[in-house]
């Protein structure tokens, strides 16, 4: 019975959220940035590391509305090859869980709205205070025009470490035909997908998004690290067995940083590539742009058109 539930939530959610073949219930991550070195003196080179996870519980209010919940925990390490500065974390390893939770409630002619509270816990998981917590929204104003093509707009809402950051958003879920579409929530994720066969996707796939994360160490009080990359990679997506599907990425991951700063350094407000009242002056240098590569392992639902 609860079995059936979700799959009528996902249904719901699919229709609303997503309108695509399939829904995406829990993934599991893991990445590797290739040696990269420094824009400093810094003579060595820094290695990425990175751990990922992502759930999703629809939860079906009525015909047109959901209550949708998602939460994503990300890790972040860098290990360097020479020692750093006493006043720079070395090696870096810093956490992040981001919860989504809210309604999604369908409207009329095919629209739907999105709203959704966002807080996060992003810390070192050293002495954490109300500081490592963040307050945040997302809004999405979507209309389906056809079966193929879904678009939406809107924002989404973060009080960073350093300051307010605003993300417009283009939420868009395109089939262009049998064998190509488009999906993604654009600037921070989207992908090109191209259907080889029943078992196995191909494409690119596309991820940006700014996070900022408090230190609690006593070696580093108040600091923060200010986390900023652009993912551009090809992938493979291949159904192992049921629903359970494998999917690879290797590509390139540019304008990467690990910038810290003291708590005083702050930020105006922020955008998408511009930043208003940024006068901030950085501990660290930013590891130069390099090879990246994850796997991950995904439980996806199929939903019937």
């Amino acid at each position: 019975m609860k079995s059936s539930l979700l799959v009528l939530a996902a249904l719901l959610v699919s229709s609303l959220l997503f309108g695509q073949d399939r829904i995406d219930l829990f993934t599991l991550s893991g990445g590797y940035g290739f040696p990269s070195a420094y824009d400093s003196i810094y003579q060595g080179k820094g290695t990425e590391k990175a751990i990922a996870a992502a759930f999703v519980a629809p939860v079906e209010l009525s015909k047109k509305s959901i209550w949708y919940s998602g939460i994503n925990y990300f890790f972040w390490g860098v290990d360097n090859d020479e020692v750093l500065p006493d006043d720079v974390m070395d090696p870096i390893r810093i956490h992040g869980f981001l919860l989504r939770t809210g309604l999604v409630q369908q409207l009329k002619n095919g629209t739907s709205l999105q709203l959704l509270f966002a807080p996060r816990l992003m810390t070192d998981f050293m002495n954490i205070t109300s500081d490592h917590f963040q307050l945040g929204g997302i809004a999405i104003y979507d209309k389906k025009y056809n079966d193929d093509f879904k678009l939406g707009f809107g924002a989404l809402f973060n009080q960073e470490s350093f300051g307010p950051n605003l993300v417009p958003l283009v939420n868009l879920n395109w089939r262009l035909n049998e064998k190509w579409s488009v999906n993604g929530l654009f600037p921070i994720y989207g992908k090109i997908t191209y259907r080889f066969n029943k078992r196995l996707d191909l494409g690119w796939s596309h991820f940006g998004l700014v996070t900022t994360y408090r230190l609690g160490d006593p070696d580093h009080p108040g600091d923060y690290i200010d986390r900023r990359s652009i993912d551009e990679t090809l992938y493979a997506r291949y159904q192992l067995f049921g629903d359970f599907f494998l999917e690879g990425r290797f590509g390139y991951s540019f304008g990467r940083s690990y910038h810290q700063y003291a708590a005083d350094q702050k930020v105006d407000f922020t955008l998408p590539l511009i930043s208003i009242g940024d006068n901030r002056t950085a501990k660290t240098a930013s590891i130069h742009s390099g090879l990246i590569a994850s796997f991950r392992v995904v439980y996806s639902i199929a939903l019937p058109r």
